[in-house]
Formats: structure tokens, C-alpha cells, sequence
């Protein structure tokens, strides 16, 4: 994505204000999937679903702005546990909460938050931009761990199945 949302004006005419608030900006102290923060992933989550659902004619908007706050909770998942359930059913609805002390939510945004989790959780999405969310958020998390780590996997797999490894 190489920081091209920061160039897009009309993704930033959705998603600026809440950019600059202090509870968004703390999420890049954090780590999300081990190679990114927690902002880093919000962003890439964001803005890609922004870009689907324009394309699929969907609120683009809302996509946007609840694509950034999707994860928008300050606890370490890792270590962090909860009596109420597990993470994916506790952290939907600690974002959603900490997101309205920021900004209103509409009722697509609160959707978009507290279903992204879908398949580890139960609840089914009900928008379609709530389903574009869901599965981006996964394929980001994905990537973010894949990535990084894509040399030592391509290796290990080579050297598992016994392929050759070729010079360069």
C-alpha cells in the first residue's frame, strides 16, 4: 500500500479527523501480528476496504472510518483475558465503546465493528460493507504475519517436501 492512502483526499476527507485523535495514534505503540502495529493494520484494513466498497457500491464512508476503528482497544490480546468470553467476542465491543468516546457511530459502522470477528465468533455481519471488513481485516492479518516471514516458509516448505532450492 506503500502510504498511497495518505495521498487519496477523498479517503482522508473520511478518516482524517479521527487520524489525529489521541486514542488512534496510541495504536502505533502497539503490536498487532508481530511484524505490524496495531495502526498499521487498522490503516491497511481501512483503506483497502474503503477501496471495495467503492468499487461494489457500498457506504465507502462508513466502510472507512469503521475499517480504522475496527481494533481500536489498548490491552495486549496476547497476555489479556477475559472472564466474559474470549478475545474475539470481548474486543469488538471494547472498540466500539472506546470509538464513541471519539466520534458518533452509525448503526453500518457499529455493525462493521462488532462483526468484524465473524467465524470466530457466531454473529453474522448484516451489511455487505460489514462482510468486506470481516475478510479483508483477514486477509491483512494474514499478510502481516506471511509476508515477513514468506524466504524462511518458501525454505522450510522446499526442504519438507524436498524441492531444490535455486540459486538466486
Amino acid at each position: 500500500m506503500k502510504q498511497t492512502w495518505r495521498n487519496d483526499e477523498e479517503y482522508m476527507s473520511y478518516v482524517g479527523d479521527l487520524l489525529e485523535t489521541e486514542d488512534v495514534q496510541k495504536l502505533s505503540e502497539i503490536t498487532q501480528h508481530y511484524f505490524s502495529t496495531r495502526l498499521e493494520h487498522s490503516i491497511s484494513v481501512s483503506y483497502l476496504s474503503y477501496k471495495l466498497a467503492k468499487k461494489w457500491n457500498g457506504d465507502a464512508r462508513s466502510t472507512a472510518r469503521a475499517g480504522l476503528l475496527h481494533d481500536l482497544f489498548f490491552y495486549d490480546w496476547r497476555v489479556e483475558k477475559f472472564d466474559e468470553g474470549s478475545h474475539a467476542y470481548i474486543h469488538p465491543r471494547v472498540a466500539v465503546k472506546n470509538a464513541e468516546k471519539i466520534t458518533e457511530l452509525n448503526d453500518l459502522e457499529k455493525d462493521i465493528i462488532l462483526k468484524h470477528m465473524w467465524l470466530a465468533t457466531i454473529a453474522p455481519p448484516k451489511y455487505k460493507e460489514s462482510y468486506i471488513v470481516t475478510f479483508v481485516d483477514k486477509y491483512c492479518a494474514i499478510s502481516e504475519v506471511v509476508k515477513p516471514n514468506f524466504k524462511s516458509l518458501k525454505q522450510k516448505f522446499s526442504t519438507f517436501f524436498g524441492f531444490a532450492q535455486s540459486e538466486g
